[in-house]
Parts: structure tokens; sequence; C-alpha cells
């Protein structure tokens, strides 16, 4: 009697196989990764991937192993459905990362995410998160009682208004928690809750922000690849290696020697106004995320129903964009002080520590910036674990300075409002090298 088949031996691959492989170039564009020494073929699973076809295909031709590390809760069921992907492994003489990496840097990240693993800092606590949701929906019915009871004169007006301005930037914080898979253990449970927390509190849909911010974090201020630097170079000219590239192609869509001054009437004010608050709709209706708009539908309708007989349809219109306008200052000046100060160039493969302190700073901290923040003062904490509960940032701050210390890498930690006026003062020093590379180079 025969015994079982034995298994077939898998492929051997070199880095230079893999690295051609990043679906760049003439077809066929083959995308292939590896994660634990492992190739993987995404070729055709990147647009069945469920974070969405680009987060994946960032990572084509390289390592994927600490961001698939980074990102995913449950690892052994998401391998499970990575066994039809695998075309082979890394050859015995090659590394497990790319020659070009940091060999001890990327060990020793490692070795601290297994530390953080075993203090348990990526467990919730989910009291911090229930009374977050509470004073939410305390601040929300505040603002309703304040036109209720005082009258829909300038002075109740306008404090409601604010009311509503903290609510929706602090929901923005919670459903970021949520969106982050920090809350439950279960990444379902967590996608559940997002799309209440982002579509009936805020009305915005989970899919697009999971669509742009899982790319953000993926590959931070990487041109082409982090959305979020997609602003360049329409509107600004972000970082200075992209900008002196602007200039020497003698590119100019904006006068960016300006874009300091312009930035405070295009940026922190009309961004969720004149842009978010249209672009969700027709991105939710084009990828027909239908589920999506009715959670959006039921926050237009509860607002509709709760403040059209105090304001009437001006009264309504007119402080829901007094709203968005809070919001979006709000949201504009707490996620940039984190990134565009920072370095913002084209992807260069760097290892994940390395490209996430580059690209990321933090805010000191305190009580107010905390909550001011949704803790994105910890910026830096967040990006290297995306998936830790935002209380315990603080408590692994301390093993992130000493692995910078060790390895002389920066560790950016300045006051609030300095952030803030860094933001203005890279878009004059980006401006200005554009400028001079546009005039002279």
């Amino acid at each position: 009697m025969e015994g079982p088949a034995a298994t077939p031996a898998l492929r051997s691959f070199t880095w230079e196989e893999i690295g051609e492989r990043n679906g760049r170039g003439q077809a066929p564009q083959e995308r292939w990764l590896v994660i634990d020494r492992k190739v993987y073929d995404i070729t055709r699973f990147c647009r069945r991937h469920p974070g969405g076809s680009r987060v994946i295909s960032h990572y084509a031709g390289q390592d994927a192993t600490d961001p698939f590390t980074a990102f995913h809760l449950d690892k052994a069921l998401v391998r499970k459905y990575m066994r039809p992907l695998l075309i082979g492994e890394l050859a015995p003489d090659q590394p497990s990362f790319e020659p070009s990496k940091n060999k001890q840097l990327v060990e020793d990240f490692r070795e601290l995410r297994a530390t953080v693993e075993k203090m348990g800092l990526l467990k919730p606590n989910h009291m911090f998160f229930i009374l977050y949701l509470c004073h939410i929906l305390a601040l929300d019915v505040a603002a309703w009682l304040t036109i209720w009871y005082f009258g829909a004169s300038t002075v109740p007006f306008l404090f409601s208004a604010v009311l509503l301005g903290t609510v929706q930037a602090q929901a923005g914080w919670l459903q970021h928690d949520f969106g982050h898979l920090s809350v439950f253990s279960k990444s379902r449970w967590n996608h559940w809750v997002h799309k209440f927390v982002i579509g009936h509190l805020k009305g915005a849909p989970a899919s697009w922000w999971n669509h742009l911010h899982f790319q953000h974090h993926a590959k931070p201020n990487c041109f082409r690849k982090d959305p979020d630097v997609n602003m360049h170079p329409l509107f600004f000219a972000l970082g200075k290696t992209l900008s002196v590239e602007l200039g020497v192609q003698k590119k100019k869509f904006m006068p960016y020697n300006h874009q300091h001054k312009y930035f405070f009437i295009i940026g922190p004010p009309a961004l969720v106004p004149l842009y978010f608050q249209w672009y969700i709709f027709y991105f939710v209706v084009q990828r027909k995320q239908w589920v999506d708009l009715a959670w959006m539908l039921t926050f237009y309708i509860r607002f509709f129903l709760t403040y059209f007989p105090l304001l009437g349809v001006k009264g309504i219109l007119g402080l829901h964009l007094l709203v968005r306008f809070i919001e979006s200052n709000w949201f504009v000046w707490i996620t940039q002080m984190n990134h565009i100060p920072m370095h913002i160039d084209y992807d260069k493969n760097v290892d994940w520590f390395s490209t996430q302190l580059q690209a990321t700073c933090n805010v000191h901290q305190s009580l107010f910036n905390d909550w001011f923040s949704g803790h994105l003062n910890f910026q830096i904490e967040h990006h290297l674990f995306p998936t830790m509960p935002r209380h315990n940032y603080w408590k692994v701050a301390p093993l992130v300075k000493s692995l910078c210390a060790k390895h002389g890498i920066e560790y950016k930690c300045k006051p609030l409002l300095t952030a803030f006026a860094d933001i203005v003062y890279s878009l004059k020093d980006s401006g200005e090298l554009w400028l001079d590379a546009y005039l002279h180079k």
C-alpha cells in the first residue's frame, strides 16, 4: 500500500526575481510579495483583497512581513486564505528581507513587537471606548437642547454649532479606532461598529475611509502611494525632493511660493465642506457601496428631523455648513501637523520602522492634547502599531524612544502650537525650493 504523496517542494526565488514583479513596466504586470520568507502571487488576488487592491499592491516586489503583522488581527485565519497564492519561498542563500534594509533594525523592531504583545498593549480597555462614545452622545444631545431651550438666536446657534463641531471631530477620532480594529478582538465587530460611528454619527462611508487610510499607513508620505499627499502637485508642492523636482521640470499648477498663505484658504476651512462633503456621495455611488450609503442617509435624516422644527430650511443648512467648517479646521490641523513637516518622497522601500519614523512626529502629551487630537499626538506609536488601542500609546512610547536612540534615529516630539506652525513653515520652505529650481535650474 502506497503512503501519502509527498508534498511538492516549493520553488526558490531570489530578491532580484521578486523585485521585478512589482506591477510596473510592460505587461504582463505580475505582483509578488514576501511574508515570512514565503513568496505569494497577488496579481489576481489584489482586486479581491478586503483591505483594497492598492494597499496590498504598494508592497508588490517587496517584503511585506511587518505590514502584514501590523494590519491583521487574526493572522492564522488570513494565512488560510493566502495558501492558494503561495508560489514558492526565498532561496536558502537569500536574506529574509531585502539586502538593502537594515538587518539589525528590522530584527530589533520585531523583538519590540513581540515585547508589546507579551505586555498586553494590544488589548483594549472597553470601558475607555464606552465612556468616549458616551461623551460624544452627551455633546450631541447638549447641542440640540441648547437651541430647543434658548431658541435660535445668534449666541445659542453658535454655541450649538461649536458643540456639534466637537461631536464631529471626536466621532472622527472614535471611528478611527474602530477602523483600525483596535477596539474588539474580532475584525467583523470592529467593522460593524465602524459603519455605525462613521456612517450614522458623521454621515461618511466606512469603505471610503478604509480605501484611503490603509494606503496612508502602508506607505506614509510616499508620493503616488499615500493618498494624503495627492495634493502634490495640483495644489501644493510638498517635501524638499518633490518640490525641487517640480521646479526643475518647470511645472507650475499653482504659485507654490505663496502656498503657505493660500493654505489658510483652501486647506483647513475648505477640505471637508467643499470637497469631502460631496465627494463621499460620488464614491459610494460609483463603487455601489449601498450599505454605506444607507448608514450615511440615517445621519442626514436624523439631523433634519431634529433640527428642522427648530431652525427651518435656511437655518438647518447654515448650521450644517458651519459645523462642517469647524470640523474641517479641526481635522486638517491635527492630521497634517504630524506629516506635512516630515520627509515626503517616492517610495524607497526602507524597513517598516524607518518608513514610519521618517514620515511621522509626535506632539507633547497632556490631557487636553490627548483629547483634542484623539491621541494622534502619539502619531509615531500609532503608525508603528496601527491596531494598538490608543490608551496604550504612552506605555509603548519609552520603548520606541529607546529603539530610536539605539539606531540613531530622531524621535521628534514638539508642543502643539509648534506643530501647527511647522505646517506653515514647511510649506513656505518647499515653496521657496520650488521657486529657486523653477527659475534657476
